[in-house]
């Protein structure tokens, strides 16, 4: 194993401890993939983050080969899905944070409340239709939300975040949350008013590069 795969290995570890550390992941319902050479590294299903190593993290092919006596996270489709069809994306951040996921169990996307909205790619974070954990299904929801965007909800599961790092993935899923709990406040006072698209635009194309600055 290469310094560089090391690295890679400990920072998903870390990223995974510091996601429940943050509040925007409970026990080990997140996962986390990272781009690594013809392939990438996963989470392993169903390991504590506490006790996971990184000799514990699975290399998959992007053909969905991996090591036999090794087992990625249940949610390996949509992160290989994602990371083939996306070459910009280099991490992708499963997580069930609260508001997000209160949102997705009622079907409903983030709009323009705020202008940070668009740090996530456009005037909306949209939610994906729901579908059994794992499957294709899901996996085709999750691309068909992320066209155009960075982060998505999952009806009745919760949310994904990807970008062209790690550091930056889990910023935006933090800042997802974030306007998901003030979108899930404006809602028990009415119905929000709304940035317009226009404004939208033009704060995101204001802001790119806006974000964690990798170490």
């Amino acid at each position: 194993m290469t310094r560089d795969e090391t690295r890679k290995r400990q920072a998903i570890i870390d990223a995974c401890r510091r996601m429940n550390a943050l509040g925007i992941n409970q026990g080990t319902s997140g996962n986390i993939s990272v781009r690594h050479g013809d392939g990438l590294l996963i989470t392993p299903t169903s390991v504590p983050y506490e006790a996971m190593t990184p000799e514990q993290i699975v290399f998959m092919g992007l053909d969905g080969s991996h090591a036999k006596n090794q087992q990625p996270s249940s949610e390996w489709r949509f992160h290989l899905d994602i990371l083939r069809s996306r070459r910009e994306v280099e991490a992708v951040v499963h997580a069930h944070p609260t508001y997000c996921t209160i949102l997705a169990i009622m079907g409903l996307e983030i709009p323009s409340i705020h202008y940070m909205i668009a740090v996530a790619g456009g005037d909306s974070i949209r939610c994906a239709p729901y579908a059994t954990f794992g499957t294709p299904e899901l996996s085709a929801h999750a691309l068909t939300a992320l066209e155009g965007r960075q982060a998505c909800l999952l009806d009745h599961h919760g949310m994904i975040a990807i970008g062209p790092s790690l550091p930056k993935a889990m910023w935006l899923a933090v800042e997802v949350e974030t306007l998901a709990r003030q979108y899930h406040g404006c809602l028990q006072i009415g119905q929000p008013p709304l940035l317009p698209k226009d404004e939208i635009e033009r704060v995101r194309l204001k802001m790119a590069g806006y974000g964690h600055a990798d170490a």
